[in-house]
């Protein structure tokens, strides 16, 4: 069993701090790419809106979140010991390892199970918990609007 990642909030404040607080590198790493990609003045006002650096914004935090990368055995004990917790998986039944995101400020975890390639797996169940975790919290009740 392997954890890996930043962002772990224990509460709604703590998700909305954290949001908050990649906000800023999520325009610098805009910018930065924009500039890359040698974007005039006017190309730049015209293709970088504040969408685009909101979508960056949820993409950055959603990469930071804490998952944990097991076996199921493993994965069953953790929900096994958190019967409060509403679980969302996605996946195959009758594959090997699990990874998942638990989110104590909604009592939720998300979790997707997987054959290998446990990369790929840890990079869709980050998107998929910001989408059903955060984003609705986010929107919702921090009064932060990632739209």
């Amino acid at each position: 069993m392997r954890t890996e990642g930043v962002f772990a909030p224990e509460t709604r404040t703590e998700a909305a701090d954290s949001f908050e607080a990649v906000g800023p590198a999520a325009q610098t790493v805009v910018r930065e790419t924009a500039k890359a990609m040698e974007f005039d003045r006017e190309e730049y006002d015209q293709r970088v809106t504040g969408e685009v650096v909101e979508t960056a914004r949820d993409a950055l935090f959603a990469s930071m979140l804490v998952v944990t990368v097991a076996d199921r055995e493993t994965y069953e004990e953790w929900v096994e010991s958190h019967p409060d917790y509403e679980v969302h998986e996605t996946g195959a039944e009758n594959v090997d390892n699990v990874v998942w995101h638990a989110s104590p400020a909604t009592e939720t975890v998300v979790a997707a199970t997987f054959q290998s390639e446990p990369d790929a797996a840890v990079a869709t169940l980050r998107r998929q918990a910001f989408g059903r975790i955060y984003r609705p919290m986010l929107k919702d009740d921090a009064g932060v609007t990632t739209e």
